[in-house]
């Protein structure tokens, strides 16, 4: 172990060093990407396209380059899939990463090259125990294991030879040795695909292991910790796995969740480390332990665009690269990576707050809101509003999903918020009004559509019967790994869905 720790403080302060040359020269790492990325692909299909060759700056490829997005690049991604090379990247692609379609119902399929696995994914896994262990020099999570909880695999319809499935599988499938080591439960396992099937399988196998660190998506590991719980007839995942320290989580905002986190893990030593990371990249990680946001990495592979909040609606947007960010201004987000997307716009939103070293939240998705009444509520607002609304009352929230009500003979419209409470406000009432009035200050539009009940009328609040949401998610296929509840949207799709099941379920 001696000799372990030796190896392992010398690869962190390795790593450290060269996060410190992004954070000082942050501008010329991204310049420095961008040409590399270019003159990589200078002889691909695309790059020949669109003249590759001759592009030798930032400015010269955003002129050259028009914007791109899912649709634009199916075509492309297809072909792919199909067992042709050299089109998007000039590596060898046979993986696919399987968005979860938070935003839309149809499946994308994401290219992940070696050096997407390489250089972005398994590098930030490396950085994220960096930045833990450089911030907690005592720790011992390398005593135990991490038990990650994600998705499922499955070989592509197209061909035997490329593979597609959620990006946690893949990572997973793909994961080098020295990982493989230090995680539970074995790949049969975390690669089965039934959800259900898998969490009963993993309480069964690390029940006894020495779990030292947790890592998944923060709804679907609680599903997993109270089923634990609930088998073995513990009180605290502690009496479990008494050296746990660290959850790693990611894909959803992990404040609604925090308090049943804590509950189940009452102990001030358990630490708490968010990441951002999506189907197409790895973008951040929170390097200071008391923050709520995140380190910006600037050497995965990935070069940076920014859409100005004036331009996201625009078909041809300007963008803005990392030298002209403000603070506070929610920019959406474009890349350009070593997989070959091309100033793609990946649909999240985020916001800066720190320019020194660049800090960064994440504000939502573009088409994750409501605004049928020109109240342009989007997640965060949601968010916050809701741990407003939770902290006065009492109540903790386990779940939830929103949707307009349309205005209908000379009646104002509202915003129907279909809830499933871990504890349940005393006062639904109260919980109703406060939550309102917090968006009221939260968003200026919300609480001018609010004023007089004109456009919008109080919030229509339902308690849900536990268990609903997962019951839902289940019948739609999107149990686990990287999916994740709808939170807004601007139909009444979901809330109608919702009915339908508990209709059924009477």
């Amino acid at each position: 172990m001696a000799l372990f720790n030796s190896i392992l403080s010398w690869i962190i302060k390795k790593r450290i060093h060269q996060i410190d040359l992004f954070l000082q020269y942050p501008h010329d790492v991204q310049e420095e990407w961008i040409t590399r990325l270019v003159s990589t692909a200078k002889d691909t299909e695309w790059g020949k396209k669109f003249g590759y060759r001759s592009i030798k700056s930032s400015q010269a490829f955003k002129q050259r380059v028009p914007m791109q997005d899912y649709e634009s690049l199916k075509p492309y991604i297809t072909r792919l899939r199909k067992e042709e090379q050299n089109i998007l990247w000039p590596s060898e692609i046979k993986l696919f990463s399987k968005s979860s379609g938070t935003t839309e119902d149809k499946s994308k399929f994401i290219p992940v090259s070696q050096e997407a696995l390489d250089e972005c994914h398994f590098k930030a896994g490396k950085d994220v125990l960096t930045i833990y262990c450089n911030n907690n020099p005592d720790t011992e999570m390398f005593s135990g294991k991490c038990l990650t909880l994600g998705g499922s695999n499955q070989i592509n319809s197209f061909n035997n030879d490329s593979i597609y499935g959620d990006l946690s599988a893949i990572l997973i499938q793909n994961t080098p040795l020295w990982a493989e080591l230090l995680r539970t439960p074995d790949r049969s396992i975390a690669l089965l695909e039934g959800f259900e099937e898998k969490i009963r399988a993993i309480a069964r196998t690390t029940h006894k292991e020495n779990v030292t660190t947790i890592a998944g998506v923060p709804s679907w590991m609680l599903i997993l910790l109270k089923y634990m719980l609930n088998e073995s007839g513990k009180d605290s995942l502690l009496e479990i796995w008494p050296n746990l320290e660290l959850f790693i989580h990611g894909g959803i905002s992990f404040g609604p969740y925090r308090e049943q986190y804590e509950k189940l893990i009452p102990s001030s030593e358990m630490n708490y480390l968010e990441t951002y990371s999506a189907t197409e990249g790895f973008f951040g990680i929170q390097d200071q332990p008391d923050s709520d946001d995140m380190l910006l990495m600037l050497d995965y592979g990935i070069y940076y665009e920014f859409i100005p909040p004036d331009e996201i609606d625009k078909e041809e947007p300007r963008t803005i690269s990392l030298d002209a960010v403000l603070l506070g201004v929610t920019y959406a987000l474009v890349i350009s990576t070593n997989a070959g997307l091309w100033r793609y716009k990946i649909g999240d939103t985020i916001r800066f707050t720190s320019l020194d070293p660049y800090r960064v939240q994440v504000a939502g998705r573009i088409k994750h809101f409501i605004n049928a009444f020109g109240e342009e509520l989007i997640i965060d607002n949601a968010e916050k509003a809701l741990a407003i609304a939770c902290k006065k009352s009492g109540a903790v929230i386990t779940e939830y999903t929103a949707g307009p009500i349309y205005m209908s003979e000379g009646k104002a419209g509202a915003h129907e918020w279909f809830i499933e409470f871990e504890h349940k406000p005393e006062d639904l009432v109260y919980f109703t009004e406060t939550l309102d009035n917090a968006l009221k200050s939260l968003n200026s539009d919300y609480e001018a559509k609010r004023s007089g009940n004109m456009a919008l009328n109080t919030p229509v609040v339902r308690e849900m019967p536990k268990g609903i949401f997962f019951d839902w998610m289940k019948s739609r296929g999107k149990l686990g790994g990287q999916n994740k509840v709808p939170r807004l949207s601007n139909d009444r799709r979901y809330i109608e869905e919702l009915q339908d099941l508990l209709a059924a379920e009477a």
